[in-house]
């Protein structure tokens, strides 16, 4: 597809985003960061939404009429245009705040009884965690933690451990599609098959994929995925979607229940009671960013060389080991700090709060296996400049010259 971007990825990116420019912000994974012509739409939504708010919500934006209406309700264009991103249909998908809102619905509509297992990895992300916990421990359920090794070497690293893991009273299984705090992309359909096999349902936690990496939902073989769009689909913060499987929407609430109670699947997501609705109609503008403006291949390519050019350099400028797959590399590298930066979530906490403060870097760093760990985001607006400003950083901090 022809794109309209003029200018080379790099810094010079920035101009298509309000980031501060004197800062090397190296952790768009974490809350993303929403382009400014998105921003701009959404800020005219707003003033739509103020002309008239009740025609707008009750009317125009979504329904509660268990027949359609004459005219498709724009949450449910939306939609459309979404699905169409993730190769799916916009009737298998509804809106979410987030991933972890979406994942709450899932688990929160299961069915358990006492002894009943939940299975995730120990890379899940700690809110899908203890939403497990908190699941788990209303139907005296239990949670199963499976240890997967990091770095990862291959498929199987993956696979034999969740063999393991499954049991006749395993009710679900939560897997990650791209690791958040390790950054792994994980051969979530092998895994999901795994998981059929043994006649275990599926909830992929797709977090960190739409828009980092080419997501086709239907082909991953899941029974529920959730993902966020705000991340790297560059959607306005507090837009995210879940899908579900035909088979699988019978008896799936939102967390928050308001008047589309059995009236359908999609009234009861898309009105959870009066919310600001304007992420989820911007999704379709971020995605055109993507699409129409930097263009897909081109900015995924050019993510993904930035984080693997980065974790080969800081760990040959570190002497430490580097022996993660390149196909589980999407467009964030999680690479080994040096022994001399800690070991402890403290030291963690302590070394972010310091780059931030005293380098204007943002960078997530978190303790696991022993050691701290830096979690690289590439993003079109980084370049080798600010892999080198942070690998400069680390060395003041740790006193080296």
């Amino acid at each position: 597809m022809t794109t309209t971007n003029p200018t080379p990825f790099g810094r010079g990116m920035l101009a298509h985003w309000l980031l501060d420019p004197d800062a090397a912000y190296l952790n768009h994974g974490t809350f993303g960061v929403t382009p400014t012509r998105v921003l701009d739409l959404q800020h005219a939504l707003h003033a739509q939404i103020e002309r008239h708010p009740a025609r707008f919500m009750a009317r125009e934006l979504m329904s509660l009429d268990p027949q359609p209406p004459a005219q498709r309700p724009r949450l449910r264009a939306a939609a459309e245009d979404v699905a169409a991103f993730l190769g799916a249909r916009g009737d298998d998908l509804v809106f979410v705040d987030n991933a972890t809102s979406g994942v709450n619905a899932v688990l929160r509509s299961l069915r358990l009884a006492a002894g009943d297992e939940i299975v995730l990895l120990d890379h899940a992300y700690g809110a899908v965690a203890r939403a497990a916990a908190f699941v788990a421990r209303e139907h005296r359920a239990r949670v199963v933690t499976v240890a997967l090794p990091f770095p990862l070497e291959d498929d199987a690293s993956c696979l034999e451990p969740l063999a393991a893991a499954l049991t006749p009273r395993t009710r679900i299984a939560i897997l990650d599609h791209i690791t958040s705090e390790t950054a792994l992309v994980l051969p979530l359909a092998r895994m999901a098959a795994l998981c059929h096999a043994r006649g275990v349902p599926v909830l992929g936690d797709g977090a960190h994929a739409p828009g980092a990496i080419d997501v086709d939902i239907p082909s991953l073989g899941v029974d529920w995925y959730a993902a966020n769009l705000h991340k790297w689909a560059f959607a306005p913060r507090g837009c995210g979607v879940l899908w579900a499987s035909a088979d699988r929407r019978e008896g799936l609430h939102p967390p928050i229940i308001s008047w589309g109670l059995d009236v359908g699947w999609h009234q009861e997501f898309d009105w959870t009671g009066t919310r600001d609705p304007t992420p989820f109609l911007c999704a379709p503008a971020g995605i055109a960013f993507i699409t129409d403006f930097l263009g897909t291949d081109a900015m995924r390519a050019y993510n993904h060389a930035l984080a693997w050019q980065a974790a080969g350099t800081l760990t040959t400028r570190w002497g430490l080991p580097w022996t993660t797959p390149k196909r589980m590399v999407g467009c964030m590298a999680t690479v080994p700090l040096p022994a001399a930066c800690g070991a402890t979530a403290q030291d963690a906490s302590r070394l972010r709060e310091w780059l931030l403060c005293e380098r204007r870097i943002e960078v997530a760093v978190v303790s696991r296996a022993g050691r701290l760990w830096a979690r690289v985001s590439a993003q079109v607006y980084n370049d080798m400049g600010d892999i080198d400003r942070l690998a400069d950083a680390v060395d003041a901090a740790i006193g080296l010259p």
